[in-house]
């Protein structure tokens, strides 16, 4: 017999192997809280360690194991930047659009890939978006109010519902209102869009919520502009903002209630930017 045939006929016994993974379903590891996440062995003050990592969400105290970080750490930071991507390249739902009646328009990216390397076209309407514009949102209001996806469609999501209920009742404090059938949306956002929507609705102030950039710490951090009579061109010291709203920062209801007294001081001195906080 040669080595072939030897080869052949020697087949090798096929054996049942048992796996080791289970069934379960895994705990979702973005579901850590970070700040009271601790992985140094033996350290000389942990306590301390603990009260500094309280106040912010930084990745402190990870660990290594050789040059490396730890499992968890690592599949952490790869989750919070796969939420990151998500929510630079997804859409806010049209469910939700529908639910808080907004009335949906779009720049002239037409794309997401448009969207991230032309910035200048998440500024601009076309013709027939500007007269979306202009035939269902009343000219010439005290407020008018704008939601943009920008550059998180998450932080729409995850806000909105309750940021809006939430300006309207602080303006009502201050015998203001903004009609709820009236809030644009506007997909493929950027920031000065709102100085074309305020050339065309002859606002006195548009306040713009829009999705922050997100980071590592968060997707969903919502931003909110405002600027009183906003023109095209104008110098960005003529916006004041209110960023950081989310559930790890400003609650959305907070937000609201705070950006409902900077309208009405806008509307009082006529103010926005660097000049409002002159005259504070």
């Amino acid at each position: 017999m040669n080595v072939i045939e030897e080869k052949i006929n020697n087949k090798p016994e096929i054996k049942e192997v048992k796996s080791d993974v289970s069934d379960e379903i895994l705990d979702d590891i973005t579901e850590v809280d970070i700040k009271k996440q601790f992985l140094v062995p033996n350290p000389v003050d942990r306590e301390g360690y603990l009260k500094m990592k309280e106040k912010t969400p930084a990745r402190l105290g990870l660990w290594r194991s050789g040059p490396r970080y730890k499992t968890q750490p690592m599949l952490r930071f790869r989750a919070d930047h796969a939420a990151a991507q998500d929510a630079v390249f997804s859409y806010v739902p049209d469910e939700v659009i529908e639910e808080m009646k907004l009335i949906p328009i779009e720049t002239k990216c037409g794309d997401k890939d448009t969207y991230v390397t032309r910035p200048d076209l998440g500024r601009q309407f076309d013709e027939e978006n500007t007269s979306i514009i202009k035939n269902k949102v009343t000219p010439n209001q005290k407020v008018q109010i704008i939601v943009g996806d920008g550059l998180s469609s998450a932080a729409i999501g995850a806000n909105i519902k309750d940021i809006l209920p939430s300006i309207k009742q602080g303006l009502k404090t201050h015998g203001l209102d903004f009609n709820d059938n009236e809030v644009l949306f506007i997909k493929h956002a950027r920031v000065p869009a709102m100085d074309k929507i305020g050339e065309i609705t002859n606002a006195d102030v548009i306040c713009y919520l829009i999705g922050e950039r997100p980071g590592l710490v968060t997707a969903e951090s919502m931003s909110a502009y405002l600027a009183y009579k906003p023109t095209v061109g104008m110098p960005e010291a003529r916006r004041t903002v209110i960023s950081n709203i989310h559930k790890g920062g400003t609650p959305a209801v907070e937000a609201g209630a705070y950006i409902a007294d900077l309208i009405k001081k806008m509307l009082d001195y006529k103010k926005s930017g660097i000049d409002l906080k002159e005259v504070e």
